[in-house]
């Protein structure tokens, strides 16, 4: 979206539709399964295991206060990426397509840590028997993905601007 339309026109958007569908399942995951008692959807590989998580990614916990410490955490970083996300330099459809999905996943699994002391609501559960990713949630997903893509914009930026730079040496 370089030529003339502004990428960042997409990032609110995209990170409310992402806040919204993260809280639409969770809410349908914690009133349609039981605590814990997994549903198999796709044979073994892939189940609906609602379960709460008090700490952060992989069960990370912090002791007492660890809902607070990821919360504010949390909100630096939605914070500080919808910051970002209205730079010039990050008018570009990638980068504002994988900041609006961390900010989006951020600010649900923020949602739920302010919402209940329970934890983040997680219902995805894949592996194969014992072997089980950790239980996570849409709002994960945003995360996880939204930093791949991230980084890969990144890296794709470094990319042109190490050719202009040869190309311009060059001439």
């Amino acid at each position: 979206m370089k030529n003339g339309a502004d990428a960042r026109r997409l990032f609110w958007p995209l990170a409310l539709a992402w806040i919204g569908l993260d809280q639409l399942t969770k809410r349908w995951a914690e009133s349609t399964l039981l605590p814990y008692e997994p549903v198999t959807v796709a044979g073994e590989w892939m189940r609906w295991r609602l379960a709460y998580n008090p700490g952060a990614a992989f069960s990370l916990h912090l002791g007492p206060y660890s809902r607070w410490i990821f919360a504010g955490i949390a909100t630096c970083a939605v914070v500080g990426i919808a910051w970002k996300a209205r730079d010039v330099d990050w008018n570009e459809w990638l980068r504002q397509f994988a900041a609006a999905l961390v900010v989006g996943g951020a600010a649900g699994n923020l949602v739920d840590r302010l919402r209940s002391g329970a934890g983040v609501v997680d219902f995805i559960d894949m592996g194969i028997g014992p072997t089980r990713w950790p239980t996570y949630n849409v709002a994960d997903i945003g995360v996880s993905c939204g930093a791949v893509a991230l980084a890969i914009s990144f890296w794709l930026e470094d990319t042109r601007r190490e050719r202009e730079a040869a190309v311009q040496q060059e001439a």
